[in-house]
C-alpha cells in the first residue's frame, strides 16, 4: 500500500507521520501516537467516545481517515490540561461525579470543550445538543450536565479576570 507522510498540529505541537490511505484518524493516535485517551467505542460515530476536536469543531474520529486532518490543528484530551493544571471541565467532571466507568468521559469533555470555547453562557438545551453524539451507559447525564454547567461559570470568572484556559 502506498503510504502517505501528513502533518498537523496535534495539542498544540507539529507532528508528522505517514498513513495508508484508508487508515482512520482514531487508529494513529491510539496505536502511531501513542495517545489513548482518544477511545475506540462502536467504530460507526454513533457513541462519540473517539471525539476530537479539529480545528475547533468536535469530530468522530473514528469515522475520519487520517489523511483528511492534513494541516490541521488537533485537539485530544491529553492536551486539554495546561501545564499539568486539569481543564474546568476535567476538574468539574470530577467534582461533580459525572465519571463513572470513564470510557465516554474523553468524548464528552471534547464535546463539551467545543461548545464552551464558542459559548461560556450555554442553556441546558445547548449543552445537550452539543453532547448529544455522545453516548453514556452509566451516569444518566444529569452529573454531565451539572458538570458543564460548573466548568461554564468557572470559564466566565476566569475571562472576568482575565485568565485563559486552553
Amino acid at each position: 500500500m502506498n503510504t502517505k507522510l501528513i502533518s498537523f498540529v496535534l495539542n498544540g505541537e507539529p507532528v508528522s507521520v505517514r498513513v495508508d490511505p484508508f487508515e482512520l484518524f482514531v487508529d494513529v493516535l491510539r496505536e502511531k501516537l501513542q495517545l489513548t485517551g482518544t477511545k475506540k467505542g462502536c467504530g460507526e460515530g454513533g457513541c462519540g467516545s473517539c471525539t476530537v476536536l479539529i480545528n475547533g469543531e468536535a469530530v468522530n474520529s473514528c469515522l475520519l481517515p487520517a489523511m483528511r486532518v492534513e494541516g490541521t490543528s488537533i485537539q485530544t484530551i491529553e492536551g486539554v490540561e495546561d501545564n499539568g493544571e486539569l481543564h474546568p471541565l476535567q476538574t468539574s467532571f470530577i467534582e461533580k461525579g459525572a465519571v463513572q466507568c470513564g470510557f465516554c468521559t474523553p468524548g464528552m469533555i471534547m464535546s463539551a470543550k467545543a461548545l464552551l470555547d464558542k459559548n461560556k453562557s450555554p442553556s441546558k438545551e445547548e449543552i445537550l445538543e452539543a453532547v448529544s453524539g455522545n453516548i453514556c451507559r452509566c451516569t444518566g447525564y444529569v452529573k454531565i450536565e451539572e458538570a458543564i454547567e460548573d466548568a461554564a461559570k468557572t470559564l466566565r470568572k476566569a475571562a472576568v479576570k482575565g485568565e485563559s484556559h486552553g
